[in-house]
């Protein structure tokens, strides 16, 4: 699968889809995918981050993490879209990022693509479902080729989340990871980068 092109382009606020994109990488490249990893531009004003202690540390941490481009979008075969939660729906971050690709689905650039995405939240019940499924109206509009999860391993029954793969953080940025989620992780990163290059290998 060493064809494949895997980009993954998300937002973070304090480190949690950070954390996931991360790891994506890491099962990506052990995939034998070419990966790059892009945060999207942060729109929030300085005073607000500031005023978070997590929120300035993770802007800190990742200031070198290359912003997403358009360009990012095109070269890639597979993508995976992170985002949080923002009441149900796409962190405006990263829908500001979509929202500037006009040009590049107006050429139909962003189609026939493998599309899948990831999320976090809070409380077990904040919107997970509904923000994967808020991300997916747009892989849809690109004419992508959505490669949820579903239920193709056992491991997703403990994950329990068959439209991409989501954690919730507990309240606190310092809930970590866990083995749940990293095994949901490299399914995901395995399955959209295996189904790639089953239609790479088509062209």
């Amino acid at each position: 699968m060493s064809n494949v092109k895997l980009a993954i382009i998300y937002y973070s606020s304090t480190g949690t889809v950070h954390a996931m994109a991360e790891r994506l990488a890491q099962t990506g490249e052990k995939a034998g995918a070419q990966v790059r990893v892009r945060r999207v531009a942060e729109l929030a004003p300085a005073e607000a981050i500031e005023a978070n202690e997590d929120w300035r540390r993770h802007a800190e941490q990742t200031k070198d993490i290359p912003v997403a481009t358009p360009d990012d979008l095109v070269w890639a075969d597979a993508v995976l879209f992170g985002t949080p939660t923002r009441y149900g729906n796409v962190a405006s971050q990263l829908k500001q990022y979509l929202d500037t690709l006009g040009p590049q689905w107006q050429q139909g650039l962003l189609a026939d693509k493998v599309y899948a995405g990831f999320t976090a939240t809070m409380t077990a019940h904040g919107g997970q479902e509904s923000t994967l499924l808020a991300l997916y109206n747009t892989v849809h509009h690109f004419g992508g080729i959505l490669v949820a999860p579903g239920y193709t391993d056992p491991l997703k029954f403990a994950d329990g989340n068959p439209y991409g793969v989501s954690h919730v953080t507990g309240g606190s940025n310092s809930d970590p990871l866990t083995e749940v989620q990293f095994a949901a992780l490299d399914h995901l990163a395995g399955r959209v980068v295996h189904v790639a290059g089953r239609l790479a290998g088509d062209r």
